[in-house]
């Protein structure tokens, strides 16, 4: 059992989309810990279903992408648990490209996914919020935002868009008792790092393994996060602990400061 520290959410009810693996799957067991009501929503029923034994948690298939899916998703937690305190938006996608070649439809899918789905997740999300003149808002950014590396353009522009999203309804809806954060991480061992890691290690001839101490090397604090340490930073922007931080971007990258995209080289 994960020890949530000196942070507890008992009687909320929190919405964790992107939920099937990596660090969507981490903060699930984390609010779950932490005593909170979590819907995990995804699209890998088997995934969710494992994990809905594991914590506790509400499987809740969802494509952020398909607008009837997510306020249905939203309107089912409502109506099961009478209120939404948490919304956390881990669902994204990665795709290597380049600006002189990048194809339409790899763009978009990009935009669909990180920016576009985050949103519609927001807007269902926030006129519960506002009639309870209370919610928090935890939005998956990247480094990338901000680092934007060869190769990763359509990441890194979607992710940039994120954080501006998120500021603009933190700063509209402050006022009504909504705080909406960003949390950016660096390099973290996922299965969508491993995906990305592959093609580096490929490119070099070397082994995923190396490829990922190999990079370490060039981190700060010489290691690569874990979903759970990413876990730890998105439990505190949704708690209370953080009753007075909103339209920030907390950076958790080891230090690495480093850009997004063919990174391990």
């Amino acid at each position: 059992m994960i020890n949530p520290g000196p942070v507890w959410l008992p009687g909320r009810v929190a919405l964790v989309t992107g939920a099937a693996s990596g660090i969507g799957a981490a903060i699930v067991r984390r609010l779950c810990a932490a005593g909170a009501t979590v819907g995990a929503a995804g699209l890998q029923a088997s995934a969710l279903s494992g994990l809905a034994r594991e914590t506790g948690a509400t499987e809740l298939l969802c494509d952020v992408t398909d607008e009837d899916a997510v306020q249905a998703t939203v309107a089912a937690l409502v109506q099961r648990h009478a209120r939404l305190d948490i919304v956390v938006n881990a669902a994204g996608v990665v795709h290597n490209d380049d600006v002189a070649q990048i194809e339409d439809a790899h763009w978009q899918r990009m935009l669909d996914v990180n920016l576009t789905g985050t949103m519609r997740v927001c807007r269902a999300a926030l006129p519960i919020m506002r009639r309870q003149r209370s919610g928090v808002l935890v939005n998956i950014a990247s480094v990338a935002a901000f680092n934007a590396g060869a190769g990763m353009a359509s990441y890194s522009a979607s992710k940039a868009g994120l954080i501006a999203l998120t500021r603009s309804i933190a700063n509209r809806y402050g006022s009504e008792g909504i705080r909406a954060n960003c949390l950016a991480p660096g390099w973290v061992r996922t299965p969508m790092s491993e995906l990305e890691m592959q093609a580096a290690a490929a490119a070099q001839g070397i082994t995923v393994e190396a490829a990922f101490a190999q990079l370490a090397g060039s981190i700060a604090l010489g290691r690569i996060g874990t979903a759970d340490e990413l876990a730890a930073c998105a439990l505190f922007l949704a708690s209370q602990e953080a009753a007075f931080v909103s339209g920030a971007v907390l950076v958790a990258d080891g230090g690495g400061r480093m850009t997004a995209g063919s990174r391990a080289h």
